[in-house]
């Protein structure tokens, strides 16, 4: 056998490895080529063997990123299969991008916006409805979205689920709709299953729960994110594995069981157990790496980040699940004809695989996962997406290497780790209350 046909038999079988989670999590693609060749026409586009290839090279569209995709690589290669100038902006927090969207749509045209966050810009018609027949890969997207399972898992709904804030009522834009409409507030894009990270060379022995945040033997190498929609739920999972608290709605308080939480916290913090809550994702890698925290709130990033300077750091998965998040794209409601084509022409490439081997090389996960399959290296696949050892050294999206041969993903593949959600990021129903009482635990003294 020579060797493309030992590649061909490789490729063959990882792909009847992966055949089962690949019908688990997207759904039967439906052409849409008569579709296309259609809206090429309308829009001036011509239709390539590739992503569509705008004629208009005036046009022109402000992408609003998040520090998710707010990568200059990502606005070049758009700029450079498009033939559209892609004009990236990045916003210090997803909520700012919100604001943004409500108070300056016309300064927009596409923005990155947080599942978990868009019940006052959908309630307020800040956006414009994405139309669900123009998504190319809409029959593909993974069933988080269309119907909030993932292989033979219904997951949580705490928090902003995806599912229950993708569709919108078709004859009320400003509500969600309970299942599949004509139309849908975002186009999603990353998700990702987030839980701490850990230096194993100064902690010397397994994490296994979300308590061991709270631990005595850590006291003093703890930290949050001061963020307090993500940093309260770290804190609410770690209580509730303590046995301290049980929540009705983790991601959606009472006052009450805000006000039982900064309790516990606030004591800790008298105790001097946290080091102290971290800001922005480089002062999160700077408490690891620095090896002052041995433990604390971490995004899958800044885990790779400090592996790329030789620092032992995992991202271990834990007894009680992940918090998960998700992003996704959407329309300005100032957007409107040639410059609306384009957006949605933007959307599509953004689902077309080139982003998601992207940013799937620093952990995040794609919405279509079979496009990122087509764009990924076998044995890339293989260890990001289906848990096995690496075969070849894993590299980040920059070239960097941070997985050694024989070294698995922290976690497993994409079904264990997605389908052990416990709750989603979102904007708690009592949001300005938590905002005071947080201050109370990030403001120093």
């Amino acid at each position: 056998m020579d060797s493309n046909d030992r590649t061909s038999s490789r490729r063959r079988l990882a792909a009847r490895r992966f055949a089962p989670a690949t019908r688990a999590v997207c759904r039967a693609h439906m052409t849409r080529r008569r579709f296309l060749r259609m809206a090429a026409v309308t829009a001036g586009a011509i239709l390539l063997d590739g992503p569509l290839v705008w004629a208009k090279k005036d046009i022109s569209l402000t992408y609003l990123a998040s520090n998710v995709s707010g990568y200059r690589e990502i606005a070049e290669q758009a700029q450079k299969d498009l033939g559209i100038t892609i004009r990236m902006e990045r916003a210090t927090t997803i909520h700012e991008n919100m604001r943004r969207a409500i108070t300056r749509p016309k300064s927009l045209d596409v923005v990155d916006l947080d599942f978990g966050n868009i019940d006052t810009i959908v309630r307020l018609q800040m956006l414009t409805p994405i139309e669900a027949k123009r998504i190319d890969e809409y029959d593909r997207l993974s069933t988080i979205f269309t119907d909030g399972s993932l292989g033979n898992t219904t997951l949580s709904t705490q928090g902003g689920a995806p599912y229950t804030h993708l569709y919108l009522r078709p004859n009320a834009p400003d509500a969600f709709a309970p299942g599949p409409t004509s139309h849908m507030a975002l186009v999603p894009t990353m998700y990702n299953a987030d839980t701490l990270g850990v230096r194993p060379d100064l902690v010397g022995r397994p994490i296994t729960s979300w308590r061991e945040l709270l631990s005595p033997e850590f006291a003093g190498r703890t930290a949050l994110v001061s963020r307090p929609g993500v940093g309260i739920l770290d804190a609410a999972l770690a209580l509730e594995a303590a046995g301290l608290i049980t929540y009705q709605d983790k991601a959606n308080m009472t006052r009450a069981e805000i006000d039982a939480t900064m309790h516990h916290l606030l004591r800790l913090k008298r105790r001097g157990h946290f080091y102290g809550f971290w800001k922005d994702f480089g002062e999160s890698v700077d408490f690891m790496a620095s090896g002052n925290v041995v433990i604390q709130s971490m995004w899958s990033p800044a885990v790779t980040q400090v592996r790329q300077h030789g620092i032992a750091c995992t991202y271990p998965p834990l007894a009680e699940g992940h918090r998960g998040w998700c992003y996704g794209l959407g329309l300005s409601r100032a957007l409107h004809g040639a410059k609306l084509d384009a957006a949605y022409a933007f959307m599509n490439w953004f689902l077309s695989g080139w982003v998601g081997a992207f940013l799937g090389r620093q952990g995040y996960y794609p919405s279509v996962p079979a496009t990122m399959h087509k764009a990924m290296q076998p044995h890339e696949w293989a260890y990001w997406m289906e848990g096995e050892p690496a075969t070849k050294p894993i590299v980040s999206p920059h070239g960097l290497v941070i997985a050694q041969p024989g070294e698995r993903r922290d976690g497993g593949s994409y079904i264990d780790r997605m389908s052990s959600i416990a709750c989603w990021n979102s904007l708690m129903d009592e949001s300005r209350y938590l905002l005071a009482r947080w201050s109370e635990l990030t403001t120093k003294g």
